[in-house]
């Protein structure tokens, strides 16, 4: 662990101000001092300063991530390399990961997003894998003029408001522009709205490819003397310095000088550089690859010569740029996207340039795999970097906590507090008025207008993906012959702020069992998963407890559910100005369905099938969209995980539910709780093939196990499932549900009729409404 051993008084003022600048401390400085024996030049530093940062070292969350379980059945490659890979059978591997770009997101929108979309399928490219599908998880200020549960808290200020709109808006333009251009489709998401967002929105963007399982191919260098290549488009001096950007706090306004930060993309670019790539690795004549994400040439050189055990000596006098006279730390620092690093071959580099020649992509061979762990830099014949690899990477400063750390008292009170306080419980009248506004509220609401921007169905194998449907379902298909298998991927990308921030631990299992739901009600086997850690500043004890509980419950969970966490990305120092963001750990899941026409939806379908709801429903309004609206304030423990009773659930769904058709529809109790689960189960998403129906039920034998007829309606509970089933199917259903565990329940709540309204008997009152009512509020 590092400590202070230099102070800003040891060191000259000219180099104090570069150290500020690159964001690294005086301990960090004096460490490369006597570890070198030598001051390290402006250059070198520009290079620690990348290297070193959160986002490329982990210095403060490194010793939580190693406490995720990342090993299991089907995994085939863990955290280590660009992406996880899980075995899929049928002679598929997966490839997968999720990434952020958040700080770029802030100050450039459409670009910041656009580029988080282009980085993570580099990540998925770079191991040989075909990208087939794209998720994001959004989390931006809020875009409501009015709360309608409490006129009297405003939302944000008029300029808040128009800069949450025009940042969300433009963000969602750029994921849509690069995604669709690059063809691969969009096929679920996760969208949240909150004013900790509005100084700093999260943009995590996850990828998914398909490879062969002999064509895995990994960025260590092999082979003294192998050619250094690089391939994709000419560097310039957009994305300086990004790695250390995205690692420090935002100003509360973006500033031009973060611009620079800012990487441009070029979706049609990466298009070539993808075909070109996986074109060049089928030759079998390519060692090894990176990609040049964050830190640009600077990472890839340093990660690639550490990760074999060998040197690299580049000359940036051969890099192709973009623009005349690049001094050689913006060589280094640029992270100008749709590159890549190779190493080929000696003697037989021909047959791959040629290959890039004909897909009109630059390849280049500017260095040489050397003896030794060092990576040396020459610029106009110079050499202006001469370092150690593994002390630019595996040995960069950690910074764990230096005492066990604690629950502030004012989270402890806040926890602790009833999550009814202040509110009142609500009468049969004002059930209605609550529904409809909740449908409309900001994380309720239909995201039609985010997802009618993706091509959803390019590829021609996307079987589920919808505006109310939780996890996307992809065909699966051979890598060589395209043929499709029979099998499918299901997959799903999820969070809950307000969970973690009232209790991080549950909040951080919370979201593990939420996207295993999602899988499962498609009908697929949750295998694998992959997160990424978004809070605030882990230097403070506040952050530090959020972190670290949240890992905790997300471990924990990973473990029950067999689901090992094949990688991911950690992204810190999220603030709203001085204020942290909510904590806002959001984990993909990827899971397959042995029988593709074995699925389930959560549209009711028939008039005359029952409707149930199953599992261990225990509600509570604790971080419930219906206290946020209500309070404007987030109260309460949030509803616990039972790890036992979610995998009971996920045993019956998919081995036995689903798979016997013994479902017609089935969805999770999502944010909002049953009732707007219920009211989105009617709804037909404007699409033509799904009939439009009603439904008759009764929550009195609820209302009377819960009590309080809010908590029974918008309270929100873990391992909870609203079914419809046709009748005849019942008694399996519940043989096997109580077969399954003594503590799942069934309730029998009524059935799907043809008329088209929502009607339902609370305390003795019976209310009815027009579907098209409720949907015309949601949409």
């Amino acid at each position: 662990m590092m400590t202070a051993s230099a102070t800003l008084e040891t060191i000259d003022t000219a180099t104090q101000h570069q150290l500020k600048a690159l964001n690294l401390r005086p301990s960090e400085y004096q460490l490369t001092v006597e570890t070198l024996h030598r001051q390290p030049n402006f250059t070198e530093l520009v290079m620690f300063s990348a290297l070193w940062s959160e986002h490329c070292s982990y210095k403060h969350s490194k010793h939580l991530l190693r406490t995720l379980p990342t090993t299991g059945e089907f995994v085939v490659q863990g955290p280590g390399e660009n992406a996880g890979i899980i075995d899929a059978g049928n002679g598929i591997h997966v490839a997968f990961k999720v990434e952020s770009h958040n700080h770029p997101t802030y100050v450039e929108p459409f670009q910041g997003a656009t580029t988080g979309v282009g980085g993570i399928l580099r990540d998925i490219i770079t191991l040989n894998a075909r990208p087939v599908a794209l998720l994001n998880a959004l989390r931006f200020g809020t875009q409501q003029t009015e709360n309608p549960l409490n006129p009297s808290e405003n939302a944000c200020t008029p300029a808040e408001l128009k800069g949450n709109r025009y940042r969300f808006k433009r963000a969602v333009q750029g994921i849509a522009h690069y995604g669709n251009c690059m063809g691969v489709p969009t096929v679920a998401g996760d969208v949240h709205f909150h004013p900790c967002y509005t100084g700093n929105p999260l943009v995590n963007a996850m990828a998914i490819g398909i490879m062969q399982p002999s064509g895995l191919m990994l960025s260590g260098v092999k082979g003294v003397g192998n050619p250094v290549v690089y391939v994709g488009s000419p560097t310039g001096k957009d994305g300086i310095g990004g790695a250390s950007f995205a690692s420090r706090a935002l100003d509360k306004e973006p500033s031009e000088a973060d611009r620079p930060a800012v990487q441009v993309g070029d979706p049609f670019a990466e298009k070539c550089v993808m075909e070109a790539c996986l074109e060049a690795f089928a030759s079998g004549l390519v060692v090894s690859a990176q990609d040049m994400g964050a830190a640009g040439l600077t990472c890839a050189t340093a990660e690639m010569a550490a990760k074999g055990g060998l040197g690299m000596e580049i000359e940036l006098d051969l890099v192709p740029a973009r623009e005349p006279n690049m001094l050689a730390w913006e060589y280094l620092a640029s992270e100008s996207q749709e590159r890549m690093l190779f190493i080929l071959e000696k003697g037989k580099e021909a047959p791959v340039l040629e290959i890039f020649k004909k897909w009109q992509v630059p390849a280049v061979t500017i260095g040489t795999v050397i003896e030794g762990e060092r990576l040396i830099v020459k610029h106009h014949g110079e050499v202006v970097v001469d370092l150690p690899t593994r002390f630019l990477t595996e040995d960069a400063p950690m910074y764990p906590p230096e005492a066990p750390s604690e629950e502030s008292a004012e989270a402890k009170t806040r926890r602790l507090t009833p999550a009814t306080q202040g509110i009142e419980d609500l009468s049969a009248e004002q059930v209605l008025p609550t529904l409809q506004a909740l449908l409309a509220s900001d994380n309720l609401r239909s995201k039609a207008t985010v997802f009618s921007q993706y091509d959803r169905h390019v590829q021609n194998a996307t079987l589920l993906c919808s505006n109310n449907q939780s996890a996307g379902l992809i065909r699966l298909k051979t890598p060589v012959t395209n043929q499709p298998t029979g099998t499918a991927l299901a997959t799903a990308l999820e969070g809950n702020p307000f969970y973690t921030y009232l209790n991080p631990y549950e909040g951080g299992k919370a979201i593990v069992a939420q996207a295993a739901r999602n899988v499962a009600c498609v009908g697929a086997k949750p295998l694998a998963s992959t997160n990424n850690l978004n809070f605030g500043n882990p230097e403070t004890s506040t952050v530090a407890y959020q972190m670290e509980q949240s890992v905790r419950g997300l471990g924990d969970a990973c473990l029950a559910f067999n689901t090992p966490v094949t990688g991911g990305n950690v992204s810190l120092y999220n603030t709203n100005g001085t204020e942290a963001i909510l904590p806002s750990p959001t984990l993909g899941m990827v899971g397959i369905l042995a029988d593709e026409t074995k699925t389930c939806t959560p549209h009711f379908k028939q008039a005359g099938h029952k409707i149930a709801l199953v599992g261990k429903f225990s509600p509570s309004l604790g971080g419930s969209q219906y206290q946020w609206m209500k309070t404007n304030t987030l109260l309460g423990e949030p509803p616990t995980v039972d790890l036992e009773a979610e995998n009971a659930m996920l045993q019956l769904l998919t081995q036995q539910w689903i798979p016997q058709g013994l479902l017609a529809s089935v969805q999770d109790l999502a944010g909002g709780g049953l009732l707007p689960t219920l009211a989105k189960c009617t709804f037909n998403n404007n699409n033509a093939n799904q009939t439009t129906v009603g439904v008759q039920v009764d929550f009195s034998a609820l209302q009377a196990v819960v009590g309080r007829l809010d908590e029974t309606l918008f309270g929100e509970s873990h391992a909870s499932y609203l079914i419809s089933y046709a009748t005849e199917n019942e008694d399996a259903i519940k043989a096997n549900l109580s077969a399954t565990n003594e503590c799942l329940q069934f309730y029998s709540l009524g059935e799907i009729t043809s008329n088209t309204t929502i009607n339902f008997v609370v305390r003795n009152t019976r209310l009815e409404t027009k579907v098209e009512v409720l949907q015309s509020a949601w949409a």
